[in-house]
């Protein structure tokens, strides 16, 4: 009997020790004359999270009751104080004005134990501003525009894959699995530098290794967000993200590319030769300019995972709108044809960078369905908010994407897909901070140019050879798929396609 009142003395005062260090900490934003939604301890302001709600959903509710309140407002993760920013003017401010300030995004990572998590996406101050530097050259327009002929032959495989499913001008097609091995082939020949043909085999290593990496769970979801929460414990206890599998297949394949492109005098213009242009080998000295092998890895993940399921999945649903608005789809049609027959028939670099009608129906998918539903930064050094108070170092905040793209009053009637939006003439009377599907500033997306024009490429030439519509297996309205990282649909997504002879 003594020994079960002291076990529930014991309980008591730790669940009140507890109780009290929440209540103080949710003091937080008041002591700043911040406004703030009221939290629940013990969880803030994140009770969507046990409802398997999409953070783009929550973050938008956030935005919708707090936007009224001026440029930012606060929340609670848990224990965890968060700005929420709430205006693209203050948007501007920290991803530009004041990036000194920001200019982390605070996502954990282990260079130690999951080496392919210590990338270019992931990694911190000096060292990210370092190899910024080396990847940035791989990207500009003159390496992307080589790397376009590439992208043009595998849209070319794909359509004549099409071409040879049925004898029939007319069928059903599960759209978004092709649209992921496409960008799979293209991602593998320029990242990797290997021939996948995961279209025609979709059980290529390339393939199942992508679905693997896309695989997310509530408890690979929970890793992740402990892991921003508290980054020096998860590394105490040696959290990985990444299991043995995918980092051995891809340091073997860094590892084989490297060495034949050496041994047979080999050189591509492709994301892989820049890496392999900087790579030294452990017997070599390694200067600041160098990359190890396990650094040339961790880029080629990042770009593997951020290149093949943001493009695919940007294409499922701008043909998924196309085929529910073929009014829009006719005059894209026209405008691609047009520079086909300008050119003999051929699609060029030049024809589709004038595109102009496409670029904005792209953008207009960026806009209502943007593949990262909001921005994270992480406070690198006390800032000043503009009230006086101070947000002390190790602090985050995010910018809520979805909710600016969702918002009446940036875009009027936002579930309304209407690529004029995108007009020269529109986007003059919008804030250009409204609109932030790859970031701004000096951590903007760095293969944004290549995620749109393998897009470009992509749809460019499905639209030329195929009409797409609506069949009897298509949801018009597609459901998001609550558990992923991105905003990306649930399950499949079936179209009629109808060949162009």
């Amino acid at each position: 009997m003594v020994l079960f009142t002291l076990l529930l003395s014991m309980i008591l005062v730790t669940v009140s020790y507890f109780y009290i260090s929440y209540k103080i900490r949710y003091q937080f934003w008041k002591k700043r004359n911040v406004p703030y939604l009221q939290p629940i301890f013990p969880i803030g302001n994140m009770l969507d999270s046990f409802k398997q709600k999409h953070f783009a959903y929550t973050s938008q509710e956030f935005y919708n009751q707090l936007k009224h309140h001026g440029d930012y407002a606060g929340v609670f993760f848990f224990k965890k104080p968060v700005l929420i920013v709430l205006t693209p003017e203050f948007a501007k401010t920290v991803l530009v004005k004041d990036f000194q300030y920001f200019v982390d995004r605070g996502v954990y990572f282990n260079k130690k134990d999951d080496p392919l998590s210590a990338n270019l996406f992931f990694i911190e101050g000096d060292e990210w501003r370092h190899l910024r530097n080396k990847i940035s050259p791989a990207f500009t327009s003159g390496k992307i525009k080589v790397m376009f002929r590439t992208m043009l032959d595998i849209a070319d495989n794909l359509v004549g894959h099409f071409c040879n499913l049925s004898s029939n001008l007319d069928q059903s097609i599960e759209i978004r699995e092709y649209l992921a091995r496409y960008t799979t082939d293209v991602i593998g020949s320029i990242g990797f530098g290997l021939e996948c043909n995961s279209i025609t085999d979709p059980n290529s290593e390339f393939r199942r290794m992508g679905k693997k990496m896309f695989n997310f769970s509530q408890l690979k979801n929970f890793k992740i967000f402990l892991g921003m929460l508290m980054r020096k414990q998860a590394r105490a206890l040696r959290m990985v993200f990444n299991d043995d599998e995918t980092t051995n297949f891809v340091l073997q394949i860094v590892q084989e590319t490297i060495k034949h492109r050496r041994q047979n005098n080999i050189k591509r213009n492709d994301f892989m030769q820049l890496m392999i242009n900087l790579y030294q080998e452990e017997t070599e000295e390694v200067t600041e300019h160098s990359l190890t092998l396990e650094e040339i890895a961790a880029q080629s993940f990042v770009f593997f995972f951020a290149g093949f399921e943001t493009s695919s999945t940007t294409m499922t649903y701008a043909l998924h709108e196309l085929a529910v608005n073929p009014d829009i789809q006719d005059k894209l049609r026209n405008e691609i044809n047009d520079g086909f027959d300008k050119n003999g028939g051929e699609l060029t670099y030049d024809s589709v960078m004038a595109m102009t009608y496409l670029d904005q129906v792209i953008n207009e998918t960026l806009r209502k369905y943007p593949p990262v539903a909001s921005l994270h930064r992480m406070v690198t050094k006390d800032y000043k908010l503009p009230n006086g108070s101070i947000i002390t170092q190790g602090n985050f905040l995010f910018i809520p994407t979805y909710a600016f793209h969702h918002d009446p009053e940036n875009f009027p009637n936002p579930n309304r897909f209407d690529p004029n939006r995108f007009s020269d003439e529109n986007k003059a009377g919008r804030h250009p901070f409204a609109y932030l599907p790859f970031g701004e500033g000096p951590r903007i997306c760095v293969g944004l140019r290549f995620g749109l024009i393998q897009t470009k490429v992509g749809l460019a030439m499905l639209l030329r050879h195929f009409k797409f519509g609506i069949c009897n297996k298509t949801n018009v309205t597609l459901k998001i798929d609550n558990i992923h990282m991105l905003y990306v649909p649930l399950g499949e997504v079936w179209l009629n396609m109808e060949r162009i002879t």
